[in-house]
């Protein structure tokens, strides 16, 4: 079991798009009601697609040890910042033997936030059932895990249509440094990843809530993240 929580992650929240972007993407999709500012599927938003931004997200967190993931975060963002940069800001699931997060954190103004609702990848590194030698089976690995009861909600409504949102990555390469979350050597590795994921527009200053979640049925395995984030101008 602890082997099959490594790889199930999840995450998101915050930032405004500039002029220049905003001239090439398409506007925001709505959540229902709500008009939440959740960026379509189909949009090139800050340089890259959501598969791209996909494997973005799995490099930037593999990378980091466990010492300093916030994939460990409960209660706070101790390790939320590590790592970041640029304009889009990454949200994260958890590792734990719940799959239950609430995180207070709080995140730059202007920032994007791109986030994982429920994912999983397969790799090069990792040991049968997470294993592919090549990028035919690592594709067919990560896509042939069963998802449900897929779910996110931002400011307490719902971000409809979530299966437009389901995103499979391009092959990617990737490096994990010693006492990593895959519980492997440090090396460099390949990885195709597949799940739900979000982006968001800049928050507007002050309090927010996301919550995201899902489940893996075959584990049973479940996650229910809730981020409740101070967007400040500090």
């Amino acid at each position: 079991m602890k082997t099959y929580l490594k790889r199930c992650y999840s995450v998101i929240a915050i930032a405004s798009i500039i002029a220049g972007l905003i001239a090439t993407t398409p506007s925001p999709a709505s959540a229902d009601a709500n008009k939440a500012s959740v960026i379509p599927p189909n949009a090139h938003p800050y340089g890259a697609t959501y598969d791209e931004w996909s494997a973005r997200w799995w490099q930037w967190a593999l990378s980091l040890p466990a010492s300093q993931n916030p994939f460990f975060d409960e209660g706070n963002c101790a390790n939320g910042a590590n790592g970041q940069t640029g304009q889009v800001w990454f949200l994260t699931g958890v590792i734990n033997t719940s799959g239950t997060a609430v995180r207070d954190c709080t995140v730059p103004v202007g920032k994007a936030l791109f986030f994982p609702i429920i994912n999983v990848e397969c790799s090069t590194l990792e040991a049968a059932p997470f294993h592919g030698d090549n990028e035919q089976q690592m594709r067919a690995c990560a896509k042939g895990f069963n998802i449900t009861n897929v779910s996110a909600k931002i400011d307490g409504v719902d971000v409809a249509d979530l299966e437009r949102y389901r995103v499979e990555s391009p092959l990617f390469d990737f490096k994990v440094p010693a006492n990593n979350t895959l519980g492997v050597p440090a090396g460099n590795g390949q990885s195709v990843s597949n799940g739900y994921y979000l982006l968001l527009t800049p928050l507007s200053v002050g309090k927010h809530e996301v919550t995201f979640g899902g489940t893996f049925p075959d584990f049973p395995f479940s996650l229910n993240i809730t981020y409740h984030l101070t967007v400040s101008r500090k």
